[in-house]
């Protein structure tokens, strides 16, 4: 049996201490359990789903037991699902891979029905961003990585749990995304000239964005999930969102 569908979501930030974070994962699991397994072929988890997500080789964050449940139980139904780590939640290791959740690294293309797509978490693409690029070499550094698996999970949940509380999103400030001034946009205009893409889908911006790249592409953000439940779905039949 044919599944048409291909859904995609980002930026949940499950764990931030604001907005009712309980009511925000109650909303994420019941759009998981509310995807029609039997339509389904795959699920893009485009990164940030966690706020702060750190695992060791025997040690995971507590917690998101409804969460894995059902994407386990999507999985079971043969949903394939797939996730990008976001900049929150870059320190994923082994344990989702595990689980059957295959991890990807941006920028990845893959054509869907008729579509060629690039995804990813979005962010660091683009010129430009120099203090944030230093920050993620540090925080992809494998030594350093290592180095920071020797404290305590007490200690370490705690610093990065203060250090995500830090972030825009915490504090509240919206950001709005300056269109082809952008450096994502003038990324995905030059990676268009020498990929035949069609759509692009990132997060990251917290903005919900539907813009034309020059060439006949397209370039889809998708909003955060503090305030709403959004989320992406293509139906491969009728080549449309």
């Amino acid at each position: 049996m044919e599944r048409p569908l291909t859904y995609f979501v980002s930026d949940v930030h499950l764990g931030l201490d604001v907005a009712n974070p309980a009511g925000r994962e109650a909303r994420f699991v019941s759009f998981l359990r509310g995807i029609p397994a039997e339509k389904t072929d795959s699920l893009y988890l485009l990164g940030d789903i966690w706020d702060f997500w750190y695992e060791y080789r025997d040690v995971v964050p507590k917690g998101y037991v409804r969460v894995f449940s059902a994407l386990l139980d999507l999985m079971d139904a043969g949903v394939k699902v797939r996730f990008f780590p976001g900049n929150h939640d870059i320190w994923c290791y082994s344990y989702f891979e595990e689980m059957g959740i295959k991890v990807l690294a941006q920028p990845y293309e893959v054509t869907i029905g008729r579509r060629r797509f690039c995804l990813g978490h979005g962010d660091g693409l683009g010129r430009g961003m120099g203090g944030y690029k230093i920050l993620k070499s540090i925080f992809t550094c494998r030594p350093l990585q290592v180095l920071f698996s020797t404290l305590h999970p007490w200690l370490a949940f705690r610093l990065g749990n203060n250090w995500s509380k830090g972030s825009r999103l915490a504090k509240n400030i919206r950001y709005k995304f300056k269109g082809a001034e952008e450096p994502l946009f003038r990324w995905c205009e030059d990676y268009r000239s020498r990929h035949a893409v069609d759509t692009f889908i990132f997060g990251h911006y917290h903005d919900s964005v539907c813009i034309d790249i020059p060439g006949g592409a397209q370039l889809r953000i998708l909003q955060d999930w503090i305030q709403s439940s959004p989320y992406l779905v293509y139906n491969s039949q009728t080549d449309s969102f």
